[in-house]
């Protein structure tokens, strides 16, 4: 029996969108993650981009779970010369919600150029709307 590669030419792609509302910030990562990568398709090849498109609504009523609110700092080098600054989570979930799934989600993928080409399928947004309707993405249930 051969082992099947699948080609990028023969992949389709689906839109998904998922509602945050309510969800922990990491299960709901891993989840993304997986339909990013394509885990979830019996076509699934580790060196092609198989996955599907990902859009998350509600960005802002993600879940921490325990103090990681008040204690998770988000830790980042200007590349200057004492140029560390760390964000506590609070203050990064009133300012930019989207971020906090973005970074969760872009440490989940690869960290090559195939994980890059991954992360461009995610679309992160505040509130219930998005503009991707011409897409027709279907609900997806974490």
């Amino acid at each position: 029996m051969k082992s099947y590669n699948a080609k990028p030419q023969e992949i389709e792609r689906k839109w998904y969108v998922i509602d945050a509302s309510g969800k922990t910030l990491g299960r709901l990562s891993t989840e993304i993650a997986s339909i990013l990568r394509g885990k979830r398709k019996p076509i699934y090849t580790p060196h092609v981009d198989t996955g599907d498109y990902v859009i998350v609504i509600n960005a802002e009523n993600i879940v921490l779970t325990g103090k990681k609110l008040e204690q998770k700092y988000y830790k980042y080098h200007t590349g200057y010369a004492g140029g560390l600054r760390e964000v506590r989570y609070d203050v990064l979930m009133d300012k930019n919600p989207e971020k906090i799934i973005s970074l969760a989600v872009k440490g989940m993928l690869p960290k090559n150029s195939l994980g890059r080409q991954m992360f461009k399928k995610l679309k992160v947004y505040r509130g219930s709307e998005h503009n991707h309707e011409a897409q027709k993405p279907e609900v997806y249930e974490a």
